[in-house]
């Protein structure tokens, strides 16, 4: 998603509604689509990939489900 929003930043009218509409159909949310593409991707615009980062929280207690921290990269 954020690099559906950042590549879109360069493109026409056309190619961002069309990225903003499918954002909307994954999503759903028009609060976090608008943060998306008007906070996020900005952010981004210069890092070539590999946005987020993944730790290992260790299994849950009650059902040993693998738990993890994601969170975005930042420079």
């Amino acid at each position: 998603m954020i690099t559906l929003a950042r590549n879109s930043a360069n493109g026409t009218e056309v190619e961002k509604l069309n990225a903003r509409r499918l954002a909307i159909s994954k999503l759903g949310d028009n609060k976090l689509i608008k943060r998306l593409f008007d906070e996020i991707a900005p952010r981004f615009a210069t890092r070539p990939g590999g946005y987020t980062r993944v730790l290992k929280l260790g299994p849950r207690h009650g059902d040993a489900a693998e738990m993890v921290l994601l969170e975005l990269v930042e420079e």
